[in-house]
């Protein structure tokens, strides 16, 4: 066990920079400290020499005192200052490191761009699909945009819905235009629409999406070459930044503006129950009658009459007037 956790605890210096020897010293320290550095050495099968460098390497990292009084007798110390400062420093490496090999890549890439050889648009197909939009989710930083709409690619294990919940949670906005028919997808809605737009999404609708798009941030975007008809689902374009990319961006931008909004399921306090509600944003989001009825549980003439009843109440003389109602009461 304890040499478990000594192997754990070099790993662990090592990662935050400190060298093998420095290391070995460190743990000896550990054990014996008090004592003087001659017995630490010992202890660490160490010259005198190689142990001055590793000694002098724990103390300017914070970890080990220097020698009491002029004698030789040291100990650890705290290491809360030492290791926060190590830590900070190491994070400052990988930071640099990021940088340097994104610099790099981005060199290649307009050498490439100035060859006229650059590949900016990449075709992924077949198992390599899925977990090319998991890393996609899993890179975004600030912004996802995204049209949604079936045929729907299957994810082994974790789903999409998983990916862009933990998207959510890590803050990055998630903005969705989604097609009717992802509305009337059986399941879809309240299995993924519904979970994403309550925590957080921003979602509208359109009557259908000119094609199956997800934007990385302004890096890059995965367009499906899904042909619903025939149920194919199995080919992605991956288009690096150039002028597809940016009209493909423009393209979404134009369709949000025209988009109706989605909003979410949860009653907000002292506003209309949840369940009517529900029913207006499936109403508000272009959902017919027979898929309302579905998603709500309820029979087209009990639809039917709630429907009649939420109009008297807003003093509406058409569904239209019924959504737009409202809106301006805040139940949407």
């Amino acid at each position: 066990m304890r040499r478990m956790t000594n192997a754990k605890l070099g790993e662990a210096l090592r990662l935050l920079g400190i060298g093998h020897t420095a290391g070995q010293v460190y743990l000896a320290l550990l054990e014996l400290a008090p004592a003087p550095l001659s017995a630490i050495a010992a202890a660490a099968g160490l010259e005198e020499a190689e142990l001055a460098a590793a000694y002098g390497e724990l103390v300017d990292a914070g970890l080990a005192s220097a020698a009491e009084g002029g004698g030789d007798v040291v100990a650890p110390v705290p290491p809360t200052a030492g290791l926060e400062i190590l830590a900070r420093h190491r994070a400052a490496e990988v930071e640099e490191s990021r940088i340097a090999v994104g610099g790099a890549f981005e060199s290649f890439r307009r050498q490439r761009l100035a060859a006229y050889n650059d590949h900016l648009v990449e075709v992924v197909t077949g198992d390599a699909v899925g977990p090319r939009m998991r890393q996609a989710w899993a890179s975004a930083r600030e912004q996802i945009r995204q049209f949604e709409s079936p045929p729907y690619f299957p994810h082994p294990g974790a789903t999409a819905t998983d990916d862009a919940l933990a998207t959510l949670a890590r803050g990055v906005t998630q903005r969705v235009v989604y097609s009717r028919e992802s509305l009337e997808y059986p399941g879809h809605l309240k299995e993924a629409i519904e979970p994403c737009v309550n925590a957080g999404e921003q979602a509208r609708v359109l009557p259908s999406v000119p094609v199956k798009l997800v934007v990385i941030d302004e890096a890059y975007a995965l367009v499906s070459l899904s042909i619903k008809e025939a149920d194919v689902h199995n080919t992605m374009l991956v288009v690096q930044p150039c002028g597809l990319l940016s009209a493909l961006i423009a393209l979404f931008e134009q369709s949000w503006q025209n988009a109706l909004p989605f909003h979410g399921s949860t009653a907000r306090p002292g506003g209309v129950p949840a369940a009517d509600r529900r029913l207006l944003w499936l109403l508000a989001g272009g959902a017919s009658d027979d898929v309302i009825a579905r998603e709500m549980g309820l029979s087209r003439r009990t639809l039917f009459r709630r429907l009649q009843i939420l109009m008297a109440q807003l003093g509406a003389a058409n569904r239209f007037q019924l959504a737009l109602q409202a809106q301006r009461h805040g139940w949407l």
